[in-house]
């Protein structure tokens, strides 16, 4: 008499799942009842000498087959993982529901909690717990062994940088190689310029280092995947690998990388308190340093190390290490300074030399990158964080807040800055540090760099000689309320104005300017901003908040000036026959229109006249079929320098003009109609538009 512990459902192959099935471990063979398979499965059984074939009865297919050993029939792929134990005499029903009422746990809980139900601690093979509990699967260490340098390179794109840095810089690149884990970055305005990078980096290996990459492994984002870089790929027979979506696992080398590059630069920004905007910096320096530290997956060798024993390294570029943003003073050239002078300059150190062989300091005062040999260290000191190096001085720069998008807008202190090195003197070359512009290096391994400094994307700053245009608001202090006591002609509501900060949008941008560097000077005006204004000057500060511009015509209906002036507008319009009325053709679409208000001010601060404008919604019409091209006369500053120039030589009187309605474009060849104007009904019935004759403001 055996005893019948369990019982449930087994599933012998695919094709072949038996229910009814006892569980008696005495037994030492599985045994299958040859009726009740063939009643179950519909099938019959075909008995052979050596074997035995399982035939479906209605479709004739094979569904499962048997050898002939010692007289008798062993069933062939048997599968056990799968199968249920489930008590003898007990309904399968059951044990299903309790699994549904307690919200589907693992069997290993179901059978904590029902012992009698659930006997193996198997799975449960339930659809809904598969797609309710689906979580991604282990990836085993890569059995990939690459014997020798450039056979494999990871690469990964990260970004966009939550600040931009400087030159416009968001993205970086890392190529990694799998061989030595020596790296190579490259700093990127957006993804776009991936291609040119690789093909940069591509050359690089193949110049200095007398070899080819075989294979590029990387994710599978558009920058990686699209048909320039395929031309590439198959006409340099390179093979490019993929990751799966959503699977960086596949792609750990350089993800790991990223990460450790991150967390360095982290690190570096946080404890100097160097502005974020320096983080391509921070990053350069991050990546110089691991490649000069043991690796574990060198065996505690050094990326750098490993890469000099299998190939021919340019030079070791070995430099003492330093302290990020600590305090730097470099020396100044003697034809750069007077006997009176300071002989070196407070810098800040932000890492080193991409293309030469010296350390990178920035000077927040002059605006300039400095790459030389001849600098001192104040490695207890930062340049920045006074707190955590325990000293400071009275006339160090406020924290963060001067420089918030790129390293070229930062307060401009007297304290910091020498009295006679002047921009125009750091055109000469000198040998004391590096004073030329960028060029292509074919030498050092971390970061690479263009021909074009002013087009290229990689982040340097090598150009010592030049000023770092600013392009974001400089930080000023506060100056003194400028409105203490409204005139009479104000009203008491206005309350305590300080004027903000000038923005530097005066100055005209270099391509303007092809003597910008010999008009130089350490205050341009465009960036002054003096807080003591005239009484005048206060009365239009202060006017300008006792009127209020507005934004719509339902803010403008029922307010005389602004309907005057609508009605001022519309006169104008009609009278140069700027449209004629119709009904829309079929197939034709309308531009639409708003009116645009502003006020405009006399020299005393008084209104002078309140003025609307008729503005077409330019952006909905389509190339081709109502507009082609798209110009607008605009004078450029520098013309209108030389005409004041010219007048004043010449001592030519100037007048000055306020035109009331200005029509500066022509006729119209295009077939452009336009919604009736809002507002003012001007005559026109229901269905009818313009057909501009003219041009209006806002169209292409």
């Amino acid at each position: 008499m055996m005893q019948v512990k369990g019982g449930g459902v087994i599933e012998i192959s695919p094709t072949m799942k038996l229910s009814n099935y006892l569980y008696v471990p005495s037994l030492s063979h599985k045994l299958l009842s040859i009726s009740h398979i063939t009643k179950e499965l519909n099938c019959t059984v075909l008995m052979h000498p050596t074997s035995c074939l399982l035939q479906d009865i209605r479709t004739g297919v094979i569904i499962g087959r048997g050898t002939e050993r010692q007289g008798l029939y062993y069933v062939d792929e048997v599968a056990h993982q799968g199968t249920v134990m489930l008590a003898h005499g007990t309904d399968n029903r059951e044990a299903w529901l309790w699994h549904r009422r307690l919200g589907h746990p693992s069997h290993g809980y179901s059978h904590l909690l029902f012992p009698k139900l659930f006997l193996s601690n198997g799975k449960m093979d339930c659809e809904t717990c598969l797609r309710a509990k689906s979580h991604r699967h282990p990836f085993k260490p890569s059995n990939t062994n690459v014997a020798s340098p450039f056979s494999l390179i990871h690469s990964d794109v990260w970004g966009p940088a939550p600040v931009i840095g400087g030159q416009g810089l968001r993205y970086f690149i890392l190529f990694v190689d799998d061989c030595t884990r020596m790296t190579w970055v490259y700093f990127l305005k957006n993804k776009a310029e991936v291609y040119e990078k690789f093909v940069m980096f591509y050359a690089m290996i193949q110049t200095q280092f007398q070899t080819q990459i075989q294979i590029l492994r990387s994710d599978n984002g558009g920058e990686f995947v699209n048909t320039s870089m395929k031309q590439f790929f198959t006409t340099k027979g390179l093979i490019h690998q993929t990751s799966c979506a959503h699977t960086p696992e596949q792609n750990g080398v350089s993800e790991r990388k990223n990460r450790i590059i991150l967390e360095m630069t982290r690190a570096l920004l946080i404890e100097s308190q160097v502005p974020k905007s320096f983080w391509p910096e921070a990053v350069a320096t991050s990546v110089y340093l691991l490649n000069r530290l043991p690796t574990k997956a060198l065996k505690f060798k050094t990326p750098l190390d490993c890469l000099s024993k299998s190939a021919n390294i340019p030079h070791p570029l070995t430099l003492e290490p330093r302290i990020f943003g600590c305090t730097a003073f470099v020396h100044i050239p003697k034809t750069n300074r007077n006997k009176l002078g300071p002989c070196a300059e407070k810098c800040v150190f932000v890492g080193y030399g991409i293309d030469q062989i010296g350390y990178r300091c920035y000077n927040p005062t002059t605006r300039q990158m400095f790459t030389t040999m001849n600098v001192d260290f104040l490695e207890t000191k930062y340049f920045y964080n006074t707190q955590l190096s325990g000293q400071g001085e009275n006339d160090s720069i406020d924290t963060l807040s001067w420089l918030t998008q790129i390293p070229s807008s930062e307060e401009v202190t007297t304290e910091n800055y020498h009295s006679t090195a002047s921009p125009s003197n750091t055109d000469t070359q000198s040998t004391e540090h590096s004073t030329t512009e960028e060029s292509p290096s074919n030498v050092m391994p971390e970061v690479r760099n263009t021909e074009n400094p002013e087009c290229s994307t990689s982040y340097n700053y090598e150009t010592t000689g030049e000023h770092i245009e600013p392009t974001t608001t400089k930080h000023v202090d506060p100056v003194e309320p400028v409105v203490e006591h409204v005139e009479s002609g104000a009203t008491e509501t206005i309350g305590r104005y300080s004027l903000p900060p000038r923005s530097n949008r005066g100055v005209p941008p270099k391509r303007y300017s092809p003597e910008r560097e010999t008009r130089n000077s350490r205050y341009p005006v465009a960036n002054m901003v003096n807080g003591n204004l005239s009484n005048s000057a206060k009365a239009f500060v202060a006017s300008l908040y006792t009127e209020q511009i507005s934004n719509s015509v339902k803010e403008a209906q029922g307010k005389k000036n602004w309907e005057e002036a609508m009605e001022v507008e519309m006169r104008a319009l009609m009278k140069n026959n700027t449209w004629e009325k119709c009904i829309l053709p079929k197939g034709k679409k309308t531009v639409g229109c708003r009116w645009v208000y502003s006020i405009k001010y006399k020299p005393d601060g008084s209104i002078g006249r309140y003025k609307a404008r008729l503005v077409a919604k330019g952006y909905t019409q389509t190339y081709g079929i109502d507009y082609s091209e798209t110009f607008s006369p605009v004078a450029k500053m520098d013309t209108i320098r030389v005409l004041f120039s010219v007048a004043a030589n010449k001592d030519w009187p100037l007048h000055q003009f306020d035109v009331t309605n200005a029509f500066l474009h022509g006729d119209l060849t295009e077939e452009v109609y336009m919604e009736a104007p809002p507002g003012l009904s001007g005559g026109f019935k229901d269905g009818e538009v313009c057909r501009l004759k003219k041009s209006l403001y806002g169209l292409k």
